[in-house]
């Protein structure tokens, strides 16, 4: 949500409350804006268990309120017993992020030198109304699709160029890999999770956390990523075997898509381990440490895929193999 989305949701509600409030005839109408503007939240669910924890916080107020009132008359040091009682209970069932508008509806009772049963409706009347209202103006939510969309173009088109990057340093033996771009898809990671997320709390009854999950398992592929960069700086041959396993990652970067399931690619990692395995021994030590790297290449690019493999089983309807050129 914007800012200025977010300031006209706070102005809607706040003054759409106290109109309210004012127009049903309900004493400290201004308290219902109060409320409605504590109320507003980023998402849908979050402002909706935000309202429910208040209500609670609210009944639980009033009756303690009303109960110590009675018992020690409406004086102004007869707030010390009843926060006494009232803050850690609120705070023990969870509900402390109802305090302090509930806390103004208790100071009510006291201006008024009243607990009467009417009065107790009308400090419930205005929370209702300044809920409600919140409820109301949060309702409507850009749609983030498009965005999102966005983020997995952009998301792949970086995974493709680091692998590809991989491609040449393989090919040439060059261990000279800054990993710039691993670092930039980190932070394009972060921000679409954000976003992801926020779509994902906006859905109060058919949530799906398709974006969600699968931006975390690109997160969780890129920390690979990582890993492999490091390696790759220590590959200072370019060895027969380095241009086969380049080979392999060309492949990878060439079938990269979210749509496609990705078990060819599994399929092809394990007939390039056999092959490993049945390669002539090294013959020299620092051909010995460069195989042995390359070999860790090839299995951290096989837990790469991996995660993909997880991802498209846990969700089969939005895999479909595309022409060989996405993964």
């Amino acid at each position: 949500m914007s800012l200025f989305q977010h300031s006209l949701k706070l102005t809607l509600a706040t003054c759409s409350a106290a109109f309210l409030a004012s127009f049903l005839g309900a004493d400290y109408a201004i308290t219902a804006g109060i409320i409605a503007i504590l109320s507003v939240s980023d998402t849908r669910r979050t402002t909706l268990k935000l309202a429910y924890q208040r209500l609670l916080s609210a009944l639980l107020a009033l009756a303690l309120g009303s109960f110590v009132f009675w018992l020690f008359g409406f004086h102004l040091w007869s707030l010390a017993p009843f926060l006494l009682l009232y803050t850690p209970l609120a705070y023990r069932f969870h509900l402390e992020i109802g305090i302090t508008p509930s806390t103004v509806l208790v100071t009510h009772l006291l201006l008024e030198q009243s607990i009467a049963p009417a009065l107790i409706a009308n400090e419930l009347l205005i929370f209702l109304i300044g809920t409600l209202n919140a409820l109301l103006v949060i309702l409507y939510m850009p749609d983030r699709q498009k965005e999102l969309e966005a983020y997995h173009t952009q998301v792949e088109t970086l995974l493709k160029e680091i692998l590809n990057r991989f491609v040449f340093f393989l090919r040439q033996g060059d261990g000279r890999n800054e990993a710039r771009t691993v670092t930039l898809l980190d932070q394009e990671l972060r921000q679409a999770l954000e976003v992801a997320y926020l779509d994902y709390s906006n859905h109060l009854i058919h949530k799906d956390s398709y974006h969600v999950d699968y931006f975390e398992m690109r997160k969780a592929q890129n920390d690979i990523l990582k890993d492999m960069a490091q390696n790759i700086n220590n590959c200072q041959l370019s060895l027969e075997e380095s241009q086969i396993l380049a080979e392999l990652f060309q492949h990878v970067a060439d079938q990269l898509s979210q749509f496609n399931p990705a078990q060819a690619i599994m399929a092809e990692i394990q007939t390039y381990l056999q092959q490993f395995r049945e390669r002539p021994l090294p013959q020299s030590r620092e051909e010995f440490e460069t195989r042995a790297i390359l070999l860790q290449l090839l299995k951290d690019l096989q837990t790469f895929v991996q995660l993909k493999v997880d991802f498209a089983n846990h969700y089969p309807e939005s895999q479909t193999i595309v022409p060989p050129k996405n993964k």
